[in-house]
């Protein structure tokens, strides 16, 4: 199926019953002893179903057994499934943050982060527990001296414990990440993983990005299963 103006397939969300395109829904599927198990690079075998990609929908497929009816079969779903999808979608967007890391697009300490604003920032990150008053210390000098500071997006969405394991520093309470392509892979992975703690559609953190494949919020690209 495609949506009217042919711009992709979709796939009918067994939680809500709307017909949506498969940048909206995460797959799933079956493992061998019957657990449901999300697909979200869209590659495992089997017959999928498909739920939109918050956690409030994904639970309440569970609570209604809808993976089981859908499929036709005696499957399991975790209570927690919800919450193991959204871990997951975290892991992605750190695993992705670490890349950035490597190709050298992330940048540490309020001194260094202030002095680098001619390279271009697309966008702050904080850790969840970090003080108010510090995220505003930063924040404000940053967007001041940069070209277009209202583009710059702000990342609340890990711990310190998070962020440090997975740019393997020490007490990483702000970073800053310069504009680029490890940089968009990124932001297209961490929209994903906010969107899906919200409860109602929120914009994309940075207008025009894709999640790359292995993520699976915002692929394009056709299952190869007859899912329809």
């Amino acid at each position: 199926m495609r949506e009217p103006d042919g711009s992709g397939p979709e796939r009918m969300c067994i939680a809500t019953r709307q017909s949506l395109p498969v940048g909206e829904l995460i797959r799933f599927v079956a493992a061998p002893d019957g657990a449901i198990t999300p697909d979200l690079k869209r590659k495992l075998p089997g017959r999928g179903v498909w739920v939109l990609a918050r956690a409030d929908a994904v639970a309440d497929a569970v609570k209604r057994k809808a993976f089981a009816k859908s499929l036709k079969a005696p499957v399991t779903a975790s209570p927690a499934l919800s919450e193991e999808v959204g871990a997951l979608l975290e892991r992605a967007a750190l695993q992705a943050l670490a890349m950035a890391n490597k190709a050298g697009a992330v940048v540490f300490g309020a001194a260094k982060i202030e002095g680098g604003t001619k390279r271009g920032y697309a966008a702050l990150i904080h850790a969840s527990d970090a003080s108010e008053a510090g995220v505003e210390k930063l924040e404000r000098p940053v967007r001041k001296a940069s070209r277009d500071g209202g583009s710059i997006a702000s990342i609340r969405l890990f711990s310190a414990e998070q962020l440090s394991l997975s740019l393997g520093r020490e007490h990483v309470i702000h970073a800053a990440l310069v504009a680029g392509a490890p940089a968009g892979n990124f932001l297209a992975v961490v929209a994903a993983a906010e969107r899906y703690r919200r409860k109602t559609p929120a914009p994309a953190l940075a207008p025009g990005l894709t999640a790359p494949e292995g993520v699976g919020v915002c692929i394009s690209t056709k299952d190869p299963d007859p899912d329809e």
